[in-house]
């Protein structure tokens, strides 16, 4: 069956013009209202979350992006027109375009598959074997990205895939163990679940870990980044915040007179960077200022602008 088009900035709910900021403050507030984790739906909310988190993982990559505007271009005008190379490289065994095969639960849908994830949804590998047109061969190795929560990575879990092979109506389904401390790009794989051998051994299926986008936190390799955002006064000030870790809530002092764009380390609470070892996570300082002032605040701003030996509208 074809490859139904995604509108990711529908999905997000955005403009087609919308600025990196605004896809980020967009990304957020949906991935914290449908997180699984907080949703009393748990099923729909977690389809909810993964087409939101596959939105911003094409809209909010530059170059994704480039590609995903001129493939939708014109879709709103008449059938979809692919671009050269639609549905090269797409593993055979496991649909290709159009060719009624599907493969879901590794969190991202065929679309996606099909345009940003490196050739295909699942890609076919060199055959294990060679030989005559009469000699038995091993059968193809199959890769797909599976989509992996930070949480999942830190603790481990189990989670379900299908697939419905080429030209066949039954599902398959197979429950994969995601082991405590996988890396992002590490591969996983399912012995003999590859394309079928000519008389010989079946490939393998290797899915290729992929971390899902999280609201709160950017990953910078094995490093977690939180944007703590505070108004100007209690970075002038100082404070103390609490911090969400995956690990729990931590207290944070904030030193007065602290810089925007600050970071503070927190050690050993980021991704696994071996089986008993950890990066860091820092909180980034996004100081806000303010949009509009009321006269009375216009006031202050100006005493306090007197007080630093300035004169209102001249710098120093």
């Amino acid at each position: 069956m074809p490859v139904q088009y995604k509108d990711y900035y529908a999905t997000l709910g955005v403009a087609k013009t919308a600025s990196q900021d605004e896809l980020r403050k967009a990304f957020r507030k949906l991935a914290r209202q449908y997180h699984p984790d907080v949703a009393k739906d748990k099923k729909t909310a977690e389809a909810k979350f993964k087409e939101i988190n596959e939105a911003y993982e094409v809209l909010g990559d530059a170059d994704k992006r480039k590609r995903y505007d001129e493939l939708g271009a014109d879709w709103e005008h008449g059938p979809q027109q692919p671009p050269p190379g639609w549905g090269r490289g797409g593993g055979q065994g496991f649909g290709g375009f159009g060719d009624g095969g599907g493969f879901s639960g590794t969190g991202f849908s065929d679309f996606f598959e099909q345009f940003f994830s490196g050739g295909g949804g699942a890609r076919q590998g060199f055959p294990g074997g060679f030989g005559g047109a009469q000699q038995p061969a091993r059968g193809s190795d199959i890769e797909a990205d599976l989509l992996v929560t930070i949480e999942e990575a830190l603790h481990g879990a189990k989670k379900k895939i299908s697939f419905r092979r080429d030209g066949r109506s039954d599902v398959e389904t197979y429950e994969v163990r995601i082991p405590k401390g996988v890396r992002e790009g590490q591969k996983i794989r399912l012995a003999g679940q590859g394309e079928a051998g000519r008389r010989g051994q079946a490939g393998d299926l290797y899915l290729i870990v992929r971390f899902e986008k999280h609201p709160d936190y950017t990953i910078d390799g094995s490093d977690l980044i939180y944007d703590l955002e505070v108004p100007v006064w209690q970075a002038v000030l100082g404070d103390n915040a609490s911090i969400p870790t995956p690990d729990g809530s931590v207290r944070l002092k904030i030193p007065s007179c602290s810089q925007p764009d600050r970071k503070f380390r927190i050690k050993g609470r980021g991704l696994p960077t071996g089986s008993t070892t950890r990066g860091d996570f820092y909180v980034r300082l996004v100081v806000l200022l303010p949009n509009d002032l009321t006269p009375e605040q216009r006031a202050v701003w100006e005493k306090l602008a007197r007080a630093s030996g300035e004169v209102a509208g001249t710098t120093r």
